[in-house]
């Protein structure tokens, strides 16, 4: 499974990440303004993300913000 989804986000970037995710998915509770259900509905992928600290475009193309640490034997 780590193949799959490997941690690749840094903790800050995914922090960021959920808020924004966040403040997508409010915008469903705001009300009928034109436009902004998709935004609010788009809202579930940088939150989804965060969460698992995995993003798949990242993995795609082998980049990675977060930089394992090596600890002392």
């Amino acid at each position: 499974m780590s193949n799959l989804l490997p941690t690749n986000e840094h903790p800050v970037e995914r922090v960021v990440r959920v808020i924004l995710g966040l403040g997508l998915l409010s915008l469903l509770a705001v009300g009928p303004v034109p436009g902004w259900g998709l935004a609010g509905l788009i809202g579930l992928v940088p939150l989804a993300t965060g969460a698992l600290g995995s993003c798949p475009i990242y993995t795609m193309i082998g980049f990675s913000t977060w930089k394992k640490t090596s600890k002392p034997a």
